[in-house]
């Protein structure tokens, strides 16, 4: 009776897949004659949302997202939670708030821990850093914790040294080029002058005469607004990386959310305010959602990989400055037990005190079916061949279930040719997984506006979109087969490329990353839909 039980199931299982979802026929993509590189610039519509496009149609090396959408019309999936482990999401923002998770378990402002989770009022999520805008660097941290004599204390004195002389540096250059804006203004008489005002200029002091030159040459190629605009936001990074990054006396921890990073058994703190203290402060974090699950083809805006078949739950634990291990880990955790089957952390640094408790939250969601997508970094370095560990990764067991559910994700331009990798994009042909786009890609920012921004930071959430989009269709796939389906069903690329900003730094692309492709939600569509028939893979 038990083996006519097991068959008829196993009899039903098969007739219900039979009469369920239409078999996809389409043939997955690849480059099988050379691609000519688009040869005019790329128009500002197509910019928005180039990552969107098709490498066949477009030839601009998106991901092809218009083109799975064509092919899952009138398909049937189920919302997906997406975890953005960040800097706090702007939750308001119109083109994200009929995405963001709701805790149903949860009943907003009574005070009362409703759902036994540890988290008072976690109605879309949870703030791991309170109050916090800004943070030490991990090496800072170490730094004032004293010399134990470990070879970490040393690197991280070093580079305390460097960092700190550098910063000051670049902050006096910044100023010394926003006074020269202001004479320059006074002199031609314009509050936004051009190229050839400046060439016009008669200047007696050297000094001078050389910032006029430079500042004519980039305004050859870029606009007075976009240009100050970019040297506004250096002044303030170096600015904020001597008042909060590099400075030894400074202890958010301590004087404002009060929290002992280093005691795992303490994890009541924080609050549910996903945004956190200052909106401005949640813009890394909403752009990151936004390229997952802003709204789609309104005109207005970018649009989202995965919409609408995506929630949005946040969870703040990014600041200004390098996170902590803890906040990290817990965040990964609290994803993880609120439903979340897709996580992005779209941050990174080269200390990490007590990794341990982040794998340990990796296998975790391992455990869990959860797909956690991580940013290869910006240094523009390879990531195999460096000394120092980047962090989070899955490196600690390679050869276990740490790798089964951790991707790793480099960034690309829309240039097809030997610039494909982003300047700053970190590689490795064991150490990063796959590619997606990272330049230039417009999404939400907080009080309702939306951005141009650039990293790995945003080639990340590109791919975790594509993740959502295969277990939302396919729910019935694991977290690993999804991070393997992401990886095989990509477009191989027959390109040498330059790397790291250096001309004569090239390497094949497919020793770049370990899959040596570049992500393609419509392959993968196809690939999980015959996984998902029992094909191996």
């Amino acid at each position: 009776m038990k083996f006519k039980s097991i068959y008829l199931t196993a009899a039903l299982a098969l007739f219900l897949a039979s009469c369920g979802a239409k078999k996809i026929t389409a043939e997955p993509l690849a480059i099988t004659t050379p691609i000519t590189a688009k040869k005019a610039d790329i128009t500002e519509t197509d910019e928005k949302r180039w990552s969107h496009l098709d490498l066949f149609k477009d030839t601009i090396p998106g991901m092809s997202v218009d083109r799975v959408y064509e092919l899952l019309k009138d398909r049937k999936a189920t919302k997906v939670i997406v975890g953005v482990v960040d800097s706090g999401v702007d939750i308001e923002h119109p083109e994200l708030k009929d995405v963001i998770w709701t805790n149903k378990k949860e009943i907003a402002g009574n005070g009362i821990d409703d759902d036994n989770n540890g988290y008072v009022d976690d109605i879309h999520g949870w703030n791991f850093l309170g109050d916090i805008e800004h943070e030490n660097m991990e090496f800072v941290r170490i730094i004032k914790k004293g010399d134990d004599g470990s070879d970490a204390y040393k690197r991280a004195v070093a580079e305390y040294d460097d960092e700190a002389k550098q910063a000051q540096v670049n902050m006096q250059r910044m100023e010394f080029i926003l006074k020269a804006d202001k004479t320059f203004q006074e002199k031609t008489g314009k509050s936004e002058y051009t190229a050839q005002d400046l060439k016009a200029l008669k200047l007696d002091d050297q000094q001078l005469s050389m910032v006029r030159d430079r500042l004519a040459m980039y305004l050859s190629q870029v606009p007075y607004e976009q240009l100050f605009g970019q040297v506004k936001d250096g002044y303030e990074h170096y600015e904020s990386e001597l008042k909060y990054h590099l400075n030894k006396d400074y202890n958010a921890r301590r004087d404002i959310l009060k929290d002992n990073a280093d005691d795992w058994n303490a994890k009541s703190y924080g609050n549910a305010n996903v945004i956190g203290p200052e909106k401005e402060g949640a813009k890394h974090g909403t752009h990151v959602a936004g390229i997952i699950a802003q709204a789609r083809h309104n005109n207005v805006g970018g649009d989202g990989v995965a919409t609408p078949y995506v929630e949005i739950m946040a969870v703040r634990a990014v600041p200004d400055g390098d996170e902590y291990d803890k906040d990290v880990a817990l965040a990964i955790r609290y994803a993880v037990d609120n439903g979340a089957k897709v996580i992005n952390g779209s941050f990174g640094k080269y200390y990490s005190p007590h990794s341990q408790w982040v794998y340990d939250a990796l296998k975790y969601a391992g455990e869990k079916d959860v797909l956690v997508v991580f940013a290869a970094g910006n240094e523009g370095i390879d990531l195999d061949a460096d000394k120092s560990e980047r962090y989070p990764n899955d490196d600690k067991n390679t050869l276990t279930e740490y790798t089964d559910n951790v991707l790793t994700i480099g960034a690309l331009t829309y240039s097809f040719d030997k610039q494909l990798v982003a300047d700053f994009s970190n590689y490795g042909k064991t150490k990063v997984d796959v590619f997606s786009p990272g330049v230039q890609i417009y999404a939400t920012v907080p009080n309702d506006k939306f951005e141009f921004l650039q990293g790995t930071s945003m080639a990340s959430p590109n791919a975790a979109g594509v993740a959502a989009l295969v277990r939302a269709f396919y729910p019935k796939l694991t977290a690993k087969e999804v991070k393997q389906i992401i990886m095989q069903s990509g477009i191989a690329i027959p390109l040498e490329v330059a790397l790291g900003g250096d001309e004569n730094t090239t390497r094949q692309f497919k020793d770049v990353c370990r899959s040596g492709k570049i992500v393609n939600a419509y392959n993968a569509i196809i690939l999980a839909d015959k996984v998902s028939r029992g094909q191996k893979l």
